[in-house]
């Protein structure tokens, strides 16, 4: 490579956690730089999550944290194209792509959710993810399903 790795970038816990995590996901919630009015969309969604699961002994982040778990892939398929053929080949994921892809999983499902405002489509995703179902946990079982059916190709890996 000519070129040397880019740095990467330092990003700061929220204010109201404490959490890495937590900035991490309202960046990729965020429109046009308006994290305000995201970190505002995301508290709001976890104190409708609390509403909704009253009975749960665990704080609103931690189910968040738990639901995140529950839609984070371990393996997807990427394309390889090998003597004019292309052939899906299963790959593990590195840790900080799993955490990107379920963060960008969780807020796509809930934009695609109805409701009235997207904290409570954001809640409403949340609360199925944390019960294993959703949009959300549907497309990580697809991938998983995918890279299963494709298992014979692993030797392509790369």
């Amino acid at each position: 490579m000519r070129k040397a790795k880019p740095k990467k970038r330092v990003i700061l816990p929220d204010p109201v956690f404490g959490d890495v995590a937590v900035t991490k996901f309202v960046n990729h919630l965020m429109y046009d730089g308006k994290k305000n009015t995201s970190f505002e969309i995301f508290y709001e969604s976890l104190d409708k999550v609390k509403a909704k699961l009253p009975n749960e002994e665990m704080s609103a982040l931690e189910i968040w944290k738990k639901a995140l778990d529950n839609i984070t892939p371990q393996v997807e398929v990427k394309s390889r194209r090998i003597g004019g053929a292309t052939f899906q080949v299963p790959t593990e994921i590195r840790a900080d792509r799993k955490e990107s892809i379920s963060m960008k999983n969780l807020i796509s499902y809930a934009r695609k959710r109805g409701g009235k405002s997207m904290s409570d489509k954001l809640s409403a995703e949340i609360v199925d993810a944390f019960n294993n179902a959703g949009g959300a946990f549907k497309r990580k079982e697809d991938m998983h399903r995918m890279a299963e059916a494709n298992r014979a190709f692993a030797h392509f890996r790369f």
